[in-house]
């Protein structure tokens, strides 16, 4: 008998086109080369139900509840909010995914189950999942608490109290959760480590599996048209309703780029990407930023970079951009927060800088070609260190063995 898995995902995994939806359509795919698999997922997007007939070619069955406007999930989240617990989870919340979750599980369906971000660990913490022989594994990818932590920073009241509290509950049920599940999982070493400093009870069951970067379809090699007018183009990709987006580039524009404007010649600002908040779209009517909204393809936007810049000041886990970015064989400027968890060196693979002086100095310094091996030495680094068919292999035996204690912290 084949062995069937049960994975769930709290946006569909396709297509993959931004962070959540990149990691969780690897493993994914990964995963369905082993296994028989059933997908449960939420769409937020009316627009990816088109994208269906992917998944069921990958998977045995699939099970796609559409979640309706941001505004029905707020109202649904407050309407289910319940002292102690994080509004995440009645964001997240579908009762008709989970009768169908709850269903497969009564009639012992699954032989593992992986599921992708807290948001979605309550559908696995009921009796029907604690049977035994079901081996669970949580993917949390980041500390999200912390995320919402770093909101708090220059919020006023009431945000500034909502986004607290919203930290301190998530925190609490992400220990519950990790000490419900068989083993959890980060998408770097430094984030399961912090996250055992912040639970500490939950150290010996902790691992991680790094983001990866498709080297065949970010390929320098390739001819790809150039979409600049001309001036040397600083590039930040992303989806540009994300907060910790905004307020990169939203910074980038107001700091960086007034110590860059007296160069000969002047460089370009580009920012790339869907969904442009009207913060980010208003960034347009500054003289040498460029805002694109969503394009067909990033990869000409990259390619033909002078510079990819990460000023990212909230941040976690592994970055696609730098890894995307890297694997081109660009030079990347990045912030301390968007480096964390790549496998390369500053100075050698790419450069990290904080504050405007900083950050303008590197980039200065690139455009005057003062490091010519970056790109090469980028990719070689991105290569090594995060091809999806080498990191993804650290998922494997935690789906199909019982863990080694604390394997992944020491590694």
């Amino acid at each position: 008998m084949p062995r069937r898995l049960l994975f769930l995902a709290h946006r569909i995994p396709y297509p993959p086109e931004k962070g959540e939806k990149i990691r969780s359509w690897h493993m994914l795919r990964h995963l369905a080369e082993r296994w028989e698999v059933d997908l449960g997922c939420l769409a937020d997007d009316p627009a990816d139900l088109a994208h269906l007939p992917v998944l069921r070619a990958v998977c045995r069955a699939v099970e796609c509840r559409p979640t309706g406007a941001r505004s029905r999930l707020a109202a649904r989240a407050l309407l289910r909010a319940r002292p102690g617990l994080p509004l995440t989870l009645g964001w997240f919340h579908d009762p008709g995914l989970d009768r169908w979750v709850q269903d497969g599980l009564l009639a012992g369906r699954y032989d593992a189950a992986l599921v992708y971000s807290s948001a979605m660990a309550p559908y696995l913490m009921g009796p029907a999942a604690r049977r035994p022989g079901l081996r669970r594994v949580l993917d949390f990818v980041d500390v999200d608490s912390e995320k919402w932590l770093a909101y708090t920073d220059g919020a006023r009241a009431p945000m500034r109290q909502v986004w607290a509290r919203e930290a301190r509950t998530l925190l609490a049920f992400e220990r519950r959760a990790a000490l419900s599940f068989d083993r959890s999982v980060f998408v770097s070493a430094e984030e399961a480590r912090r996250f055992a400093e912040l639970a500490p009870d939950c150290a010996d069951r902790l691992d991680h599996v790094d983001n990866g970067v498709e080297l065949d379809r970010f390929d320098p090699s390739r001819s790809y048209p150039d979409p600049f007018a001309g001036a040397p183009a600083l590039v930040f990709t992303g989806t540009m309703d994300y907060r910790p987006n905004v307020e990169a580039v939203t910074w980038f524009a107001g700091a960086v780029m007034p110590l860059l404007r007296a160069r000969d010649p002047a460089p370009e600002f580009w920012i790339v990407g869907a969904s442009p908040a009207p913060a980010v779209r208003a960034l347009a009517g500054i003289p040498g930023v460029r805002v694109t909204g969503a394009v067909p393809d990033v990869r000409p936007y990259i390619a033909r970079a002078a510079v990819s810049v990460a000023p990212l000041r909230i941040a976690r886990g592994i970055q696609n951009k730098v890894l995307e970015a890297m694997a081109m064989a660009r030079p990347v400027v990045a912030s301390s927060q968007a480096f964390e968890g790549v496998r390369a060196v500053p100075g050698r693979d790419l450069l990290v800088a904080d504050g405007a002086a900083a950050t303008a100095a590197r980039i200065g310094a690139v455009l005057d070609g003062a490091h010519p091996g970056l790109g090469a030495a980028a990719r070689a680094a991105v290569a090594a260190g995060h091809d999806w068919s080498a990191t993804l292999r650290r998922l494997d035996p935690l789906l199909e063995a019982p863990p080694e204690r604390a394997r992944g912290l020491a590694a």
